[in-house]
């Protein structure tokens, strides 16, 4: 790899700085010093800090510090997180007068170890990147043209409030990012709630929506029970629709280690993976069937007497009636139809479960991004039940998410059928916020088109583009969609392409929020179809600050928060998101209500909420999930002392103090994962293993939540007599506590008289001064919700037993009748929507002889999500430079492609793609595969023309989703992208 830019200037002058800094370094380090006391004083390094002196950019920052002579600058060493998946690697960035000038990996950190991928070494590139958005653009005539910050903000609050009066406020969509940190994911929803509507959302609902619903509806929280850590403690691994190795690869770190130790892999994918090279048994699917498969396995539990008997009676509803399911449709002869995996190979994969106990179940996207994907995280979920795998060390079910901040945004964004915190949006949910943000209720009732509309969940992301374009007396809010904010938020990662060209030229407004200009840009620039362009439309492009242009706390996928240092100042005319938020809501008209709980900060001379009165606010609303121990100062610390964490456990080593502020971090679990109950002064440890009976509440313990009653037609949904968490007083199942329950037990008394004002008529979740939780984890050793049974039985779901039910476009017609889709929907998610109805015109259409093939869709180790920042980065771009296709051998001959040779790709929405071929044996014959991460490129033609001058991606590529098909989870409307048709042509 080229690591420096060819130049014409002497050896001498490109190395001196470099030199200068190596010898000024090495003669100032102590063997005693830490990492970073030691990266303070060497300044510039080898590799990456050669390659940055060399860089135009970085010479400019330098020579606005005002020349100052090499070594005698100011170096500082910021710690921050990785921007890119949800592992949560911490990196050390140095600071040079300003200028990012290296990087490296925290080896201190129990996450990373020390450890980078390909993404996570080119970080610092993305922070001094080229080709980011530098200023507020509009699109005038086609082309972008730059403006100012006040004509920009003039303009688009002008917009909003001529859209507000004539059409409501649910004509404008804000699409928010896992991207942005807690504070920004919180004051989005709070920004939108204040501007009145619900339609907002974020990558989570097109990610792992259907794991958030399918996962909460089974045992209480949404989210990953154990941790990537924890993986160290797996006798035996199961990684079905994951390819970490790839999607997460330093996450591989820990699995590796534990095969190191005898741990048994699994792997079960559609695709070869690289993930699938290091496993000990590879099955291959048909992408859509894991339920026929993971029935199939539990069959063989069943048969066998393989499942844990105890821990079913004592902790488990319905597992019978899903037994008896199981054994009557899911015999060997209909999983092999259906999947295509013979029974020798299903019943070895449920022996090493089996067998080598406590055994862990890991999913992502392969599984989630189906028209059934809900039913099908369930079925995983249930096969880890029978096995008594959840709420122990090494088990759990491990849901890989996506984006860095995917989880925190999840747990406190904007989400269109909950406040933070997973509150809802019923009135009480409305009146507990209210008093939170220091607002009169019927002030923001009055925001909103009418109260119904305030109860009333939004339209979804996957399916704004139907919110324009649906007829509007079949949509469930007065106006059709007519502007759209992209607030950090790939286009290209949502399907229906063509469909999605058509919503935007439509729109009167169009706002993009982000470093980077992304395809949202040139998709809106690109020429459509005249009679589609709305004359009016007005578009606009806001350079955002990155992540390492602010501070903040971002939430790994174990639920781990972690705090991010600012990096450097804000390049060129580029603002934090929280900043654009308050000066949106100063001029629509609430700024005031929107900050009134929150410091203010001046960044440029300009007033900016500080992320750390934000997470305050967060610590002080969202009692559910146990956001409200992690005070910044709590975190804080323990960045500070990444080295007091053990790997496998999370769990401080010791008597541990911070030096800076003397906090105490004993009995503390790395980054304080949620829920971290009470407030910070409980001191709760954070929960590394949800559901964990073996630990005391105030270790960190738990048990299945009691979300869903009491009893279910006669049948009991509280855990049996002796299965509680350690040290509990109530050593049986119980409901979840309220006011009323403490007064029954006699256990009102132990709260202060200040908590017993605060806390009547209230519950655990609504009780502002954390005295409902102190009492009873702290006092009595109880869980605040209840000690319940999970369920394997959802009632309230489309499918109250999982159910395989087929793709709406697929290659098997022969089993549609077997195994139908559902029927359509005429109002969900504020949309009708369509299952049956597409279904059967396929079948009738004969769409599988037209289009053959099973297409599905996954990652790259080069690039994240929609690709924009890491396709611009020209370190990684240089190593993943073409779009492709994966097909096998046997069709490639067929087709009379050779590999490297261009493909032309179709599909039933009449999109064609170019792309390169490359044929491997990875897929089977009868499926083919493509990464998302592209875009720049339209049915053979390149956008390059169509993004600002000199933001464009160094690679552009075909997307994916220009040509995939309509199809959405009947719980979530998470997007079908996993199964869908093609067909493929030489080009």
């Amino acid at each position: 790899m080229l690591l420096t830019k060819k130049s014409g200037s002497s050896g001498n002058a490109v190395h001196a700085p470099f030199v200068h800094s190596l010898r000024r370094g090495l003669s100032q380090a102590l063997p005693t010093m830490d990492r970073r006391a030691f990266l303070r004083r060497s300044g510039l390094g080898v590799g990456v800090g050669l390659a940055a002196s060399q860089l135009t950019l970085v010479k400019k920052s330098q020579a606005a510090t005002g020349n100052v002579a090499v070594g005698e600058g100011k170096i500082e060493v910021k710690r921050t997180v990785c921007t890119h998946c949800s592992v949560g690697c911490a990196v050390d960035a140095v600071v040079e007068n300003g200028v990012w000038v290296r990087q490296e990996p925290v080896f201190d950190s129990p996450i990373n170890l020390g450890a980078h991928c390909a993404k996570g070494a080119a970080l610092r590139e993305h922070g001094h990147g080229e080709f980011r958005l530098r200023y507020p653009m509009k699109l005038v005539n086609g082309k972008y043209q730059r403006i100012s910050w006040d004509t920009a903000l003039n303009e688009i609050t002008a917009k909003m409030q001529e859209l507000k009066k004539a059409s409501g406020p649910d004509s404008v969509y804000f699409i928010g990012s896992s991207k942005h940190n807690n504070e920004q994911s919180y004051l989005m929803r709070k920004f939108v709630s204040f501007w009145g509507t619900n339609n907002c959302d974020h990558q989570a609902r097109i990610c792992h929506s259907t794991t958030v619903a399918g996962v909460a509806n089974t045992w209480g929280y949404g989210a990953m029970t154990n941790s990537y850590n924890d993986m160290q403690n797996s006798k035996c691994a199961l990684y079905i629709g994951s390819n970490a190795a790839e999607a997460h690869p330093v996450s591989m770190l820990h699995m590796l280690h534990a095969k190191e130790t005898g741990t048994k892999m699994i792997v079960i994918d559609p695709r070869f993976t690289r993930t699938a090279a290091k496993a000990d048994e590879y099955v291959r699917i048909r992408s859509g069937s894991d339920i026929a498969f993971l029935f199939g396995v539990l069959h063989h539990v069943f048969k066998n007497g393989w499942e844990d008997k105890q821990y079913i009676h004592d902790r488990v509803y319905g597992m019978d009636k899903v037994r008896d399911d199981v054994m009557a449709n899911w015999t060997p002869d209909k999983v092999e139809e259906v999947c295509g995996v013979k029974e020798d190979q299903v019943l070895r994969v449920a022996r090493m479960m089996a067998e080598n106990r406590p055994s862990t179940l890991v999913w992502c996207m392969g599984q989630t991004q189906h028209s059934i994907g809900n039913a099908m995280v369930r079925a995983s979920c249930i096969l880890q039940l029978a096995l008594g795998n959840v709420g122990k060390s090494g088990g759990g079910t491990n849901i890989f998410r996506g984006h860095d901040n995917v989880q925190g945004a999840t747990d406190v964004g904007p989400n269109p059928d909950s406040l933070p915190g997973y509150y809802g949006i019923i009135p009480g949910a409305w009146k507990h916020y209210a008093k939170v943000w220091g607002v009169d209720y019927d002030w923001i009732v009055k925001q909103f088109a009418s109260p119904a509309m305030m109860t009333k969940p939004g339209i979804t992301v996957s399916r704004w583009i139907d919110g324009v374009l649906e007829k509007n007396e079949l949509i469930d809010q007065d106006s059709n969609l007519r502007g759209v904010f992209y607030w950090g938020h790939s286009p290209n990662s949502q399907t229906r392409g063509l469909e999605m060209k058509r919503a935007m030229d439509k729109l009167d407004l169009l706002v993009v929020v982000d470093p980077y200009p992304s395809a949202t840009a040139a998709m809106a620039a690109m020429p459509g179809k005249p009679e589609d362009l709305n004359p009016n439309r007005a578009v606009y492009l806001l350079p955002a600050c990155t992540q390492f242009e602010t501070s903040g706390s971002v939430t790994a996928s174990n639920r781990s928060i972690q705090w991010r240092e600012k990096v450097i100042e804000p390049l060129w005319e580029s603002r934090s998101d929280h900043m654009i938020m308050q000066q949106f809501a100063d001029k629509l008209g609430f700024g005031k209500e929107l900050s009134v709980n929150y410091k203010m900060q001046k960044v440029h001379g300009m007033d900016e909420p500080t992320p750390e009165s934000i997470l305050s606010e967060i610590n002080t609303a969202t009692w559910t999930i146990g956001y409200t121990g992690q005070s910044p100062d709590r975190i804080k610390a323990h960045m500070r002392n990444m080295g007091a964490f053990d790997v496998k456990t999370l769990k401080c080593k010791g008597t541990v103090k911070d030096k800076e502020t003397g906090y105490d971090m004993t009995g503390d679990y790395f980054g304080l994962p949620w829920p971290c109950y009470g407030t910070p002064e409980l001191k709760h440890p954070g929960s590394p293993n949800l559901y964990d009976t073996s630990k005391h509440v105030m270790d960190g313990g738990g048990n299945f939540r009691a979300n869903f009653g009491v009893e279910k037609d006669g049948v009991n949904l509280l855990a049996e007599d002796g299965s509680h968490s350690l040290g509990a007083e109530i050593t049986t199942g119980y409901p979840e506590f309220d006011h009323v329950l403490l007064k029954k037990l006699g256990w009102w008394a132990d709260l202060t008289e200040v908590e017993q004002k605060a806390a009547e008529g209230k519950n655990w979740k609504t009780d502002l001064s954390g005295g409902i939780q102190r009492v009873v984890l702290k006092v009595h050793g109880c869980h605040v919700f209840g000690n319940a049974k999970a369920r394997a039985v959802v009632w309230n779901f489309p499918d109250a037993i999982p159910k395989h039910r087929e793709p709406l476009y697929g290659i098997r017609p022969d089993l549609v009748a077997k195994y139908p889709t559902h029927d359509d929907k005429k109002a969900f998610w504020r949309l009708p929507t369509l299952y049956k109805t597409v279904q059967d015109k396929n079948v009738a259409d004969k769409v599988h002889e037209k289009f053959p093939f099973i297409m599905t869709s996954g990652r790259l180790t080069e690039y994240e999500g929609g690709g924009e920042e890491t396709r611009s980065n020209p370190w990684l771009a240089e190593l993943q430079q073409e779009m492709f296709i994966e097909i096998n051998p046997k069709v490639a001959a067929e087709k009379g492609i050779r590999n490297g040779e261009r493909a032309w790709v179709s599909t039933p929405t009449g999109a064609r793609l170019n792309v390169q071929a490359l044929v491997t044996p990875r897929v089977g014959p009868d499926t083919v595969f493509m990464p998302f991460h592209f875009s720049g490129r339209w049915q053979g033609a390149d956008m390059l023309a169509y993004y600002p001058a000199g933001a464009a991606p160094v690679v552009r590529g075909e997307a994916i989703n220009t040509s995939t098909t309509y199809g959405y989870d009947s719980v979530t409307m998470m997007q079908e992208t996993k199964t869908t048709v093609c067909n493929i042509e030489r080009a």
